[in-house]
């Protein structure tokens, strides 16, 4: 009788957990300044259910980012990475943007909350995947290797990151970030004849 209630509460506290994550997902994908109150609200807890989860903004926030990258990762398995590398890069940026695009905000409410270690941290799995095709494009002679691969990297986060930005201000709309961001980070990256 003592674990079928104790496997019952755990059971309420993965749902708790689950509908946080899915509603902090939701509302921060559309605002980075989302608060606590509205998290807990539309997940149908109290704010001390999700701080007895979540300790802090930053760690729920943390939390939302990381499901995020991997829910991204997975996605960006399925990119066609063959072939010359300007032109897989070129899908690859496409498909990270459209993701970028989709939970773009959730990067900027991380900016805001996370150290750049944290934010390092939270950016590895895909990072794997970018720099190995830098890598590959350095060695074929069509990317760059006046610069170090590292500082390629943070280029192109940083134009994702600013094109997220700019399209959540409404500098230029998503669907133009699209072309700016692969322009340029091939522009960046790409040897030039």
């Amino acid at each position: 009788m003592a674990t079928d209630r104790l496997t019952a509460k755990r059971a309420d506290a993965r749902r708790n957990v689950e509908s946080v994550l899915d509603a902090a997902t939701t509302l921060l994908a559309a605002d980075p300044g989302v608060s606590v109150n509205e998290i807990a609200k539309a997940a149908g807890v109290g704010r001390v259910t999700l701080y007895g989860h979540f300790p802090s903004r930053a760690a729920l926030v943390e939390a939302v980012s990381l499901r995020v990258i991997a829910s991204t990762d997975q996605a960006l398995n399925a990119i066609d990475l063959a072939g010359d590398p300007r032109d897989a890069m070129a899908r690859l940026l496409a498909a990270t943007w459209q993701l970028t695009r989709r939970f773009g905000a959730v990067v900027i409410a991380a900016g805001d909350v996370l150290t750049p270690e944290e934010m390092r941290r939270v950016h590895e799995g895909p990072a794997r995947r970018v720099r190995a095709l830098l890598e590959r494009g350095r060695d074929e002679g069509v990317f760059r290797r006046d610069m170090p691969v590292l500082w390629q990297l943070a280029t192109i986060q940083a134009v994702l990151h600013g094109a997220s930005a700019a399209v959540h201000r409404g500098d230029v709309s998503a669907d133009e970030a699209t072309r700016l961001v692969r322009d340029t980070v091939l522009a960046a990256v790409a040897v030039t004849s």
